[in-house]
């Protein structure tokens, strides 16, 4: 009789810990298949997020022709002046256009960031991406306000800058050329590949 119910105890101990292995098995599929779609939905909107801003740093290189010719070489004249007909010191008015971009771009970002709306953070951060960009192209490997790349013998890099020194041989706001920063016309990588085939 004592063996019959200890076989018993053991068949319900047995039929318990079966349950309990299909529930833990069944848990971790659920858990898994969860983390699978968080993971999946994270992927998506991160590769939405840089999507973003890679189209809006694009973006910005025709908002920044147009405000470079009916802008700063119209009604915002008497800022871009000083950067074509250059006064001394360091600082010129023309540097308030930088302020200018700055502002929308922390405004995007410090909202976007705080209210969750992430699409709008990304053209905030796509802004900025392009600013660091002008900066660089035009402050330091045009201009030469820093002197980080003065000796460059890059394509691109003679290419933008033989296509600004056209841009600043007019030195009043009318009759401008080569409004654009990051990408410039064709004629101007034809005239530098024409410079350098004649070198060689």
């Amino acid at each position: 009789m004592l063996v019959h119910h200890q076989y018993d105890f053991l068949i319900h101990l047995s039929t318990i810990q079966h349950k309990q292995d299909k529930q833990i098995r069944g848990t971790f599929v659920i858990n898994s298949i969860h983390v699978f779609l968080i993971t999946q939905n994270l992927f998506m909107n991160s590769m939405l997020f840089i999507g973003i801003v890679l189209i809006t740093f694009i973006i910005m290189e025709g908002i920044t022709w147009l405000t470079h010719k009916y802008v700063m070489h119209g009604f915002l004249w008497y800022l871009h002046e000083d950067h074509h007909q250059p006064t001394p010191g360091f600082f010129e008015k023309n540097d308030a256009f930088f302020l200018i971009f700055a502002i929308p771009s922390w405004l995007c970002i410090m909202l976007g960031l705080q209210h969750g709306t992430y699409w709008a953070a990304a053209i905030g951060f796509g802004i900025a991406m392009y600013g660091l960009g002008y900066f660089i192209v035009h402050e330091v490997i045009i201009h030469q306000r820093f002197k980080w790349f003065s000796k460059s013998n890059n394509t691109y890099v003679r290419t933008i800058r033989w296509a600004h020194k056209m841009h600043h041989k007019h030195l009043g706001k009318e009759d401008g050329e080569s409004f654009g920063m990051l990408f410039v016309a064709k004629k101007y990588w034809e005239k530098v590949r024409r410079d350098q085939a004649f070198k060689k």
